[in-house]
């Protein structure tokens, strides 16, 4: 993951995706970058959100797999039931996947119709991406519920010079993976336009490790991306996903024949209106996922959501800036063809003041206005302090809330009278730079969770449960170039997450990541990293102890052309037999290599 730390803050929009896509245009150098930690722009060097990217490099080192290249991250492990396809969680400061928001280019992509809102990354493939950005700490006060730990929003491939351009992938590897990825673009001064296509298939290996049958996945996914600046005021544009992949699992330690398929789609349509001081963006956008398993209890699911958004911002001063905007959103489920739906209707407002050139402060607010139960509340408030030229300290405290899914209020083990979970979070982390060589950075954090919804076999429903998850840790991160071509980056993070007292299953307590980037020539480059984890507990009532490991990944890349590389990359080196969540499998030793072409 080459120079990931000197990267961390770079951010796409996470929370006005159209209005970056605009500022992504400019090439960046070393000039103030505006960046997006909130609704409004600010500087990398301003923002108090903790930010971490993988750009393009970053997502064809960790494979096809999204959720490997995001594990490596401080704050962030994964839990996968097998090999690629199968399901797998990202946790976030010791938070799994129903507590993080998902976007696609602006589209949000968790499932309606899941126990839980939530999202497989086990099916998320890197081949039509570009970015992905992680913003963590509680995001309720922008995004609304499901955003306890974070937001990841991804963006796809988009053309980075003017006129007709594009990028082409190969790749063959272990487990008769194969993956073909094309993108093409155009863009001038009014228009920009992008279109991905990308499949893969494995045969892959057992899931679990009861049995030696090999559970395969393949999967085709596109990705468009168009606007068109109609007059110097008003540009409008649309982006749109598609997936359709079919994943092998074993339905149980007697049951290797599971197999779901799953159709992911969405649109979005904004329009962007300025006049003079004042920025305004209208949306609308629309997601579908269908699940189908013909042998399971429930054998389809489908979820939908339907959005239409507002969000305007303004320059008050040249110290003071003002965003607000109003949503609406409905989300349907059907199992087996058994309805569920439910809306929302939101009101949000970010402000931000910069009353010294080292200082920048924003607060946020947001009423949601649920259609059957009472609204909530949140805030989030952040500071950036620039204590010297090269120390920096940010700090941001939020509330925020998940709302019961479609499942728990209406599925055939609803609870009454269910409410959402409520939560607190606060995060301190200081960044000081070494001159031009060295960075390190420090980042306490804590997230208190209360009015939890859990199965309670007392009702045979889902209820208020008494009890509070706590999850409080550290995150240290660093980098060093020795040279030109050699440099080191690192992160190590300390995670201590209990409900009630009793540590949550599947959470590291210790997390190191350790990577060596050496330019061998001018053509030639190759990473080593090292990732240890110790000290993770499974299991279902009383925990036990997963195994600590070791994974040792090499890959090298050679550049042809200037826009013309090969590479190689050699996952698991040491071939360690390991295990993150207990019974199911992990990759052995796998060799990879592509071509990847730009024109």
């Amino acid at each position: 993951m080459k120079n990931t730390l000197m990267r961390t803050l770079l951010c796409s929009a996470a929370f006005s995706p159209s209005l970056a896509q605009a500022q992504s245009e400019t090439t960046f150098d070393l000039a103030p970058i505006l960046v997006y930690g909130g609704l409004l722009p600010t500087t990398l060097e301003a923002t108090g959100a903790t930010i971490e990217v993988l750009d393009s490099e970053d997502l064809k080192e960790g494979g096809a797999s999204v959720a490997d290249a995001l594990a490596v991250l401080p704050g962030v492990s994964l839990s996968a039931n097998g090999g690629l396809g199968t399901r797998s969680s990202i946790r976030v400061r010791g938070l799994d996947g129903t507590y993080l928001g998902v976007r696609v280019d602006g589209i949000e992509v968790t499932d309606p119709s899941s126990t839980q809102t939530s999202f497989n990354f086990g099916t998320l493939t890197s081949g039509t991406l570009d970015r992905v950005t992680l913003i963590k700490g509680t995001q309720s006060a922008l995004y609304g519920s499901d955003a306890i730990a974070g937001v990841i929003d991804i963006q796809t491939w988009r053309p980075t010079r003017d006129g007709a351009s594009g990028r082409t992938t190969l790749e063959y590897g272990s487990y008769n993976t194969r993956t073909a990825t094309s993108s093409v673009g155009f863009r001038d001064d009014r228009i920009e336009l992008a279109f991905s296509l990308s499949r893969v298939a494995t045969d892959g290996f057992s899931a679990r490790s009861s049995d030696t049958e090999d559970d395969g996945f393949d999967q085709s996914s596109a990705n468009v991306f168009a606007a068109y600046q109609l007059t110097d005021a008003v540009r409008v544009g649309v982006s749109g996903l598609w997936s359709d992949g079919t994943s092998e699992f074993d339905r149980s330690s007697s049951n290797s024949t599971g197999s779901t398929e799953e159709v992911r789609s969405g649109l979005r349509v904004f329009t962007e209106v300025s006049q003079g001081a004042w920025e305004h963006e209208f949306s609308v956008s629309g997601f579908r996922s269908d699940r189908f398993d013909a042998d399971g209890f429930t054998k389809e699911f489908i979820g939908e959501r339907l959005k239409a958004e507002y969000v305007g911002q303004v320059e008050l001063t040249s110290a003071t800036a003002l965003a607000f905007g109003i949503d609406w959103t409905e989300e349907r489920a059907s199992l087996d063809g058994t309805e569920f739906e439910a809306s929302n209707t939101a009101a949000f407002a970010e402000i931000k003041h910069a009353p010294r050139d080292d200082l920048e402060l924003s607060a946020n607010l947001r009423y949601d206005d649920f259609s059957d139960f009472d609204g909530q509340f949140s805030g989030r408030a952040a500071l950036a302090w620039t204590a010297t030229d090269a120390t920096t300290v940010r700090t941001s405290f939020g509330t925020g809330y998940r709302a019961p899914s479609l499942y728990e209020r209406f599925g055939p083990y609803s609870g009454p009278d269910l409410a959402p979970e409520t939560s607190r979070s606060f995060d301190l982390g200081v960044e000081h730079r070494i001159g031009e060589t060295a960075m390190l950075r420090a980042t306490a954090f804590y997230i208190e969770i209360d009015n939890l919804i859990q199965y309670s076999t007392a009702t045979s429903s889902y209820a208020q449960v008494p009890g509070t998850t706590a999850s409080k840790g550290l995150e240290l991160s660093g980098s060093y170039s020795f040279s030109d071509r050699l440099s080191f980056t690192g992160n190590y993070t300390y995670t201590l997450a209990k409900n009630d007292g009793v540590r949550l299953a599947r959470v590291p307590r210790h997390e190191l990541s350790m990577a060596a980037d050496f330019d061998v020539t001018d053509r030639l480059s190759s990473t080593l990293r090292v990732t240890h984890v110790a000290d993770v507990l499974d299991g279902f009532g009383t925990l036990t102890p997963l195994a600590d490991y070791t994974v040792v990944d090499l890959s090298a890349q050679y550049d042809l052309t200037d826009r013309t590389n090969a590479y190689v990359s050699l996952r698991n080196l040491t071939d360690e037999t390991y295990e993150t969540v207990r019974g199911y499998n992990t990759s052995g030793r796998a060799l990879y290599v592509g071509i990847q072409a730009d024109f």
